[in-house]
């Protein structure tokens, strides 16, 4: 097993990011960057052994910061903190004081804010294990940024290991009551990134359950059953399917089948959430996490504008996204799973990717 430190180029304020390249011993790699924390790439073989990336990224920091990338903000990869997903209107009550973030999609906030988690510098350490190899990445977010309360202490793990497991390890400690809800923002395409579609990915999803939403995508409170809708991924199918019969893909959360949300149980407390197979490269991927709830977006927005290191458009439907979470906009529905973090508590947030050919 290997770890690998390289330059990943400059911010436009001369800080210098690094590229981390995490090897196991049956030739899979997962390439990060302490900026945002982003899985640049996961290189997996495929079913004739020819190891391609499956990750959708680019192949230097300045795409990332770019005003092209900015713009389309599709959050590639990244860390997503201090909440990921929506908060209707950008507000919240906790403790009879009422809290203001950014607005930045639509009439909401998305995903921590203007400059959420995913454009910040990570202190970064790598470490080697028995049987993996990892990168542990540390992160102060200060009380009233971008308008949460708290001084807010994150850790971020990325650990691959030789039973081919990259996982996602979040912890957190507040010294004020504070709200949270980090998620991982990586758009998969086990075809390989560019070559060409998810819509034929089979997707099998442990969830009979979603929160139906409004029109600028917030909950409405209502948890609905997937059944007889084009929702219904308890049986594995096609995204073809029906992701066509919506008018803007899949971008819902799912509620998922008996989840652990016990912090102090994770380790063995796993719920298994998704499989997703790509038949063309016989690449299969397993999700499992301790969290609620999972957000499929499948990158309906993407136009192309974006491109691979090689040149190939990022065109709609280039990844999907499998966001393990607690619900959007917990903090204004009381009926949803608690995203609260007080002081002498700790967040923790635990997801696993496992890859194989089937």
């Amino acid at each position: 097993m290997d770890i690998k430190t390289e330059s990943f180029g400059k911010l436009s304020d001369g800080t210098e990011t690094q590229l981390f390249t995490l090897t196991n011993d049956n030739g899979l790699s997962a390439k990060i960057t302490n900026y945002g924390g982003i899985l640049v790439e996961m290189n997996v073989p495929d079913k004739k052994g020819k190891v391609d990336n499956v990750q959708l990224g680019f192949a230097r920091v300045e795409d990332y910061t770019s005003d092209t990338y900015l713009k389309a903000g599709p959050y590639f990869g990244a860390v997503i903190g201090r909440y990921g997903n929506r908060i209707k209107e950008g507000k919240f009550a906790l403790e009879g004081k009422e809290y203001t973030l950014p607005i930045n999609n639509g009439p909401n906030s998305l995903h921590g804010g203007i400059k959420g988690f995913d454009k910040k510098v990570w202190q970064a350490e790598t470490l080697t294990k028995d049987g993996s190899v990892a990168l542990l990445l540390t992160l102060h977010s200060s009380d009233g940024e971008e308008g949460y309360p708290g001084n807010l202490d994150i850790t971020m793990t990325y650990e691959l290991n030789n039973d081919n497991e990259l996982k996602f390890d979040y912890q957190a400690l507040t010294d004020a009551a504070t709200i949270i809800n980090l998620t991982q923002h990586s758009y998969w395409n086990l075809s390989g990134a560019g070559n060409c579609n998810i819509t034929e990915h089979i997707l099998k999803l442990n969830a009979d359950r979603y929160t139906l939403v409004d029109d600028s995508l917030i909950p409405t409170g209502e948890i609905a059953k997937v059944a007889d809708t084009p929702f219904d991924f308890t049986t594995a199918k096609p995204l073809s399917n029906d992701i066509f019969d919506l008018p803007f893909g899949y971008d819902h959360n799912f509620v998922i089948k008996s989840p652990s949300c016990n912090p102090d149980e994770f380790n063995d407390k796993l719920s298994p959430i998704a499989e997703v197979y790509d038949p063309e490269s016989g690449r299969f991927m397993e999700v499992r996490t301790n969290q609620p709830g999972v957000q499929l977006y499948t990158a309906y927005y993407l136009d192309g504008t974006l491109k691979n290191p090689a040149g190939l458009p990022y065109d709609r439907f280039a990844g999907l996204c499998l966001e393990t979470q607690h619900f959007p906009d917990s903090p204004n529905q009381p009926d949803f799973p608690t995203t609260v973090l007080k002081p002498g508590e700790k967040y923790h947030h635990i997801t696993i990717h496992k890859f194989s050919i089937k």
